[in-house]
């Protein structure tokens, strides 16, 4: 009885050690492994390529590699380097980084020129006191394995939290709006459109490029067709078709009547679908993003031996492209954008003459994609956007 008690006791001590010791994450830090014999395992293929990448990157090796959540698309890490860059303000930086079993084009290609176009057009990092940048991550590398069996990103690593300065965000928001298209931003042309199609939520959104130097005429035509055009073509509602194939559509420029001349529209970085949930702030300055989802994450403690649980906000821009600025406020209708905000926006881009009338159809484009995403009374909500554009088109045509 003795024996078989001790026994008891003895394994069920081994096995709640063992399950402590299979149930910790597991975090590759080179200063605490001892050096490798011919019986270890080898080093996971993303291992292999954030090796690779350091050391061509000259930033050393990697200095500890933190597993991060993971989703039914991609895993997650907070990775760090044994000579790392640094920002503007001096700090070292570390990595934020995604992998997938599927292809780099499939899974991060779009998502990277939409990060590297934002940090373009807001200033670089946004860290050294410029209080009109947003703070965008700077993407260090992208590509597939080089067996081709997967694809990462790399990243700057945020520390995101809630949203901060209202006043600062306008003027953050205006500043990228105000960016000239360039090479660096993806835009050499002056056009309207973006390198690759992407998406708005789960909604296709194509983005072909128009003509170079284009002005109002050609923003016109894009958001026709490649906007509510595309999304009617999806809703397959046909009351809304109607109304805007018969009614709006042929009659649209009249809603651009005052952006003529100086006034010619010129393309804008977007980021797409801005609403509260996609705003936030990183060091102190705004930042606009799309978390996707919000993961449960664990991570070690910098100076102590203990694990935390928190949450981590997955940076994705699946929907930027170069548009007419007030395209940006479709979704202002749950932003929250206060009078705060746009006396810092407003400081810099003052409002057009006839925004309010075009405001319904900016609305219109993001109200069809909620109902092509969720259904429901969204579609309500889009056709009363496209009688209130009738009735101003009416107007306008009587005059």
């Amino acid at each position: 009885m003795t024996m078989t008690f001790l026994f008891a006791i003895a394994t069920t001590f081994l096995s709640s050690h063992l399950v402590h010791a299979f149930t910790k994450p597991l975090i590759y830090d080179r200063r605490a492994m001892p050096k490798r014999t011919h019986c270890q395992a080898a080093l996971s293929p993303l291992d292999n390529e954030l090796s690779n990448w350091a050391a061509s990157s000259n930033f050393g090796t990697i200095d500890k590699s933190v597993p991060a959540g993971s989703s039914g698309w991609a895993s997650f890490r907070k990775v760090y380097v044994t000579d790392p860059p640094t920002k503007d303000n001096g700090k070292e930086v570390s990595f934020f980084v995604k992998s997938s079993s599927r292809s780099c084009k499939e899974m991060f290609y779009g998502e990277a020129l939409g990060l590297q176009a934002m940090y373009a057009c807001s200033g670089g990092d946004g860290a050294d006191g410029d209080d009109d940048a947003l703070r965008i991550p700077k993407v260090y590398h992208y590509g597939d394995y080089s067996d081709g069996r997967g694809s990462f990103l790399i990243m700057e690593y945020l520390n995101l939290s809630g949203r901060s300065d209202d006043r600062a965000l306008g003027k953050a928001m205006a500043r990228m709006h105000l960016s000239p298209p360039t090479k660096e931003a993806g835009n050499p042309n002056s056009s309207f459109g973006f390198e690759v199609d992407n998406t708005i939520g789960g909604t296709p959104q194509p983005n072909p490029w128009t003509k170079p130097n284009s002005g109002t005429k050609e923003w016109i035509e894009f958001f026709r067709d490649h906007r509510i055009g595309h999304q009617l073509n999806l809703a397959g509602d046909s009351y809304c078709s109607n109304l805007w194939e018969h009614d709006i559509a042929p009659r649209l420029h009249l809603l651009f009547q005052d952006l003529q001349g100086e006034k010619e529209i010129r393309p804008s970085l977007l980021h797409g679908d801005l609403w509260s949930g996609n705003i936030g702030s990183a060091d102190g300055k705004p930042s606009i993003f799309d978390p996707g989802e919000y993961l449960p994450v664990t991570f070690q403690c910098e100076h102590e031996n203990t694990f935390l649980n928190s949450y981590l906000r997955m940076l994705r821009h699946k929907a930027v492209y170069w548009g007419h600025h007030e395209a940006e406020w479709g979704m202002s209708w749950c932003a929250g954008f206060g009078s705060q905000f746009w006396e810092g926006y407003r400081s810099l881009i003052p409002q057009d003459d006839g925004f309010l009338d075009r405001k319904p159809l900016y609305d219109a484009y993001h109200q069809l994609n909620h109902y092509n995403l969720f259904g429901g009374g969204y579609i309500g909500s889009a056709r009363s956007h496209l009688e209130n554009l009738k009735r101003k088109l009416d107007t306008k045509s009587s005059k």
